[in-house]
């Protein structure tokens, strides 16, 4: 008698696992069926989901971009910048050309992005011609960097109380009137140094021939901080900032706007194979230039908040 109750527990048992099993599989075929109405990509993720399996990013085909954790910024590598892509470009599966083409067609609704490029250590790279090292002067030459020599206003005086005349040796970054011409084709030009202007204006007059640069501005046009002086304050062009970035190769310069500033890798006449204009810098910007914002791109890219406050300086009141 005890065994025919064991007997049939345990087969009361097996029917009920067999119908769970059963409503199992008509819930998973239910579900099935409206995915495939819904026309959603979501069937594989339905199966390994089902199946108790991992689901793989690369399987499911996704493209999302993991953000750096670090909250240092890195200047630009030696390699092609791995662009971040926007959650509705991913969404629509738009190619950057295709995006790019849709940008030119809705030009009246995005205004044109002003890029503003500082000049010592990111385009050219200047030496007083005394205090040149002629192995660097040998290198660059031999490498085929372009240079040129000019005479600039100091802001010394000589004995007799007259401006003195400093020689100037400039080497140009490679690539810079390729990245000039580029970048002009899709935005405005501004030129902004800290350096003075009997300095600077030679030196632009002979980079920039054609007159690409709509506006150059010189040292009197930044401003002074608690933390550093000649801070280039971006507000003085625009107050919307939402479609303008600077270039430069000192962070500090951009302390008053770190969410539209890209640092980039100062340039020297030791780095004649230097790249950065043309396969770094050239591409990130026309990403940007199809941004109704460039600011949360940068965000993404750099942290820059972050690193200011490593340098002790107050995330509070940087950005406006």
């Amino acid at each position: 008698m005890a065994q025919a109750e064991v007997y049939t527990r345990s087969w009361s048992w097996s029917r009920l696992q067999v119908w769970r099993a059963v409503v199992d599989w008509l819930e998973f075929l239910l579900q099935l069926i409206t995915q495939i109405l819904r026309g959603t990509p979501s069937f594989a993720h339905l199966l390994l989901s089902y199946l108790r399996l991992p689901i793989s990013s690369h399987f499911l085909g996704s493209n999302s971009n993991s953000s750096s954790s670090s909250s240092s910024f890195t200047p630009l590598p030696l390699v092609e910048l791995e662009l971040e892509v926007s959650s509705q470009e991913e969404e629509s599966s738009v190619s950057v050309d295709d995006t790019q083409n849709d940008a030119v067609d809705d030009d009246h609704r995005i205004e044109k992005l002003t890029v503003v490029l500082d000049m010592d250590e990111t385009l050219v790279c200047a030496y007083e011609k005394s205090s040149l090292p002629a192995s660097i002067h040998a290198q660059a030459m031999e490498a085929g960097l372009k240079w040129f020599e000019i005479q600039c206003v100091s802001s010394d005086k000589s004995s007799e109380g007259k401006q003195k005349i400093n020689y100037v040796t400039v080497f140009e970054r490679p690539g810079l009137q390729e990245f000039l011409d580029q970048i002009s084709k899709f935005a405005d030009l501004v030129l902004f140094t800290a350096g003075l202007e009997g300095y600077a204006r030679p030196l632009v007059d002979k980079i920039d021939v054609e007159n690409r640069f709509s506006l150059r501005l010189y040292r009197p046009s930044t401003v002074s901080t608690e933390y550093r002086e000649h801070v280039k304050d971006l507000s003085c062009l625009s107050k919307d900032l939402s479609r303008i970035v600077i270039v430069d190769n000192n962070p500090f310069s951009f302390l008053k706007q770190p969410l539209n500033g890209i640092p980039c890798i100062p340039f020297s006449a030791g780095q004649p194979y230097d790249d950065q204009l043309l396969e770094v810098l050239l591409p990130l910007l026309q990403h940007l230039s199809m941004q109704k914002d460039v600011r949360p791109v940068l965000y993404e890219q750099f942290h820059m908040p972050e690193w200011f406050q490593m340098q002790g300086i107050p995330v509070c009141g940087l950005t406006e």
